[in-house]
């Protein structure tokens, strides 16, 4: 591993990423919505660390706001408990609206029963983190494992 390497990994931390990413990756479009101010600005801060465009949402409503306004993200990052409409009434409206219909949308949250990763599953998310089992270094490996296999490399 070459310096700059070095100093990008001991600065960041190793989080399971290809060099590549970070080199030939366009930066990717990263939507994250939840209520809890410390953890919206953290996950902000680390997406934007690893080559992520990023754009948050206090709210599910605030959410719906900037897609209906055309943000387009590539992945859309979403609690489930939030006050005024949970996650699961926003991802109804957004599949009833047809916003999104190209991003990934993947559930971080402590809601951790069977039933809802069911529901999660049901309105077509892409992939579901616990929060409580997963560090940030995790939940961003973890969602950039679920754009790689999104992603088609042509040949």
């Amino acid at each position: 591993m070459n310096f700059s390497w070095w100093l990008f990994y001991s600065i960041i931390g190793d989080v399971g990423l290809k060099k590549e990413y970070y080199m030939e990756g366009e930066k990717r479009k990263i939507l994250i919505v939840d209520d809890d101010s410390f953890l919206l600005d953290m996950y902000a801060l680390k997406f934007s660390q690893n080559n992520f465009e990023v754009y948050t949402a206090p709210s599910g409503g605030q959410a719906l706001e900037k897609l209906k306004g055309g943000l387009s993200p590539d992945v859309m990052l979403m609690d489930i408990i939030m006050p005024e409409m949970d996650g699961f009434e926003m991802l109804a409206k957004i599949n009833m609206q047809k916003l999104c219909p190209n991003c990934l949308k993947i559930v971080l949250s402590n809601k951790s029963q069977q039933s809802d990763i069911d529901e999660g599953n049901r309105l077509g998310v892409a992939g579901y983190i616990v929060k409580a089992n997963s560090t940030p270094a995790e939940v961003i490996d973890q969602v950039i494992k679920i754009l790689e296999k999104k992603v088609i490399i042509p040949k």
